[in-house]
């Protein structure tokens, strides 16, 4: 296969794969045209590799697409499973609808920015004038209800399959995510809450993605999914990533020219 990647750091184990600056994109485009598969390219080039150049992209355009940012991520989710998604209001920053907040969620509650990762980007507001600060700089209100957890899953799927599970237990801070402090457990890995990813990312047609999930009294919530996200979790198990992917690309075959808006994800 002829290999393409913007990402040199997430392909470094890939051999024979060529690396072009996201910032060449369109002096090197001969190269992108000549390539089976085009790998980790940033968002904004997404759409003119996959509707103006026809080439097929991993992670693929649902993937990115929906995962773009929150409210795209979260209304997807909603779609296919409200049932496992936290009370979530995602509202424009009005003053009937800050109203409307407080009058139907109770503090501690959860406020996100819409384009975040690693934590960063997550709010516990505990009384108004955190809620207040929240407000100034977010034109786009993401309210969710907080669950009383300590730790939640990171749940890795590639491909039509999930290649990696582990709990992410929380520091002192409410967010567990490990590049926030969290630590890593593998024991007891809920069978159901790899089963909900399994269901979701078929439905929604994501190929490669880290799920965040909650477990409440043996009940899954869906967090959000990560594009692109840390694999020491991954690393400490032994999984080979550069390897599974692939072997994934390996075992597509993209004969039909439509294949780029509807990814075969089997």
């Amino acid at each position: 296969m002829n290999l393409v990647t913007f990402d040199a750091f997430r392909t470094l184990n890939i051999k024979g794969i060529h690396y072009i600056k996201p910032e060449n994109f369109f002096k090197e485009k001969d190269i992108i045209l000549d390539a089976d598969w085009i790998l980790y390219p940033q968002y904004w080039q997404v759409n003119s590799l996959v509707y103006g150049l026809k080439k097929n992209i991993f992670p693929n355009i649902s993937t990115f697409h929906l995962g773009h940012n929150k409210i795209e991520m979260t209304r997807a989710f909603m779609a296919v499973c409200p049932e496992n998604v936290p009370y979530t209001e995602i509202l424009s920053n009005t003053p009937s609808n800050i109203d409307y907040i407080l009058d139907n969620f109770t503090f501690p509650f959860i406020a996100k920015e819409i384009k975040s990762s690693m934590g960063n980007g997550v709010h516990l507001i505990t009384n108004k004038k955190e809620f207040k600060d929240y407000l100034k700089t977010n034109e786009i209100l993401y309210i969710q209800e907080k669950l009383p957890i300590d730790r939640d899953l990171r749940i890795t799927y590639l491909g039509d399959e999930v290649i990696g599970a582990y709990w992410r237990i929380g520091s002192d801070s409410f967010k567990n995510n490990v590049a926030k402090g969290g630590t890593i457990s593998y024991d007891n890995i809920p069978k159901k809450a790899i089963e909900l990813v399994q269901k979701v990312a078929k439905d929604l047609g994501i190929n490669h993605a880290g799920f965040d999930i909650a477990e409440v009294d043996g009940y899954f919530y869906l967090i959000e999914f990560n594009v692109l996200f840390g694999t020491k979790g991954l690393i400490d198990m032994g999984v080979n990533l550069s390897e599974k992917i692939l072997n994934y690309l390996k075992s597509q075959t993209p004969t039909d020219p439509n294949y780029p808006f509807f990814p075969r994800v089997s």
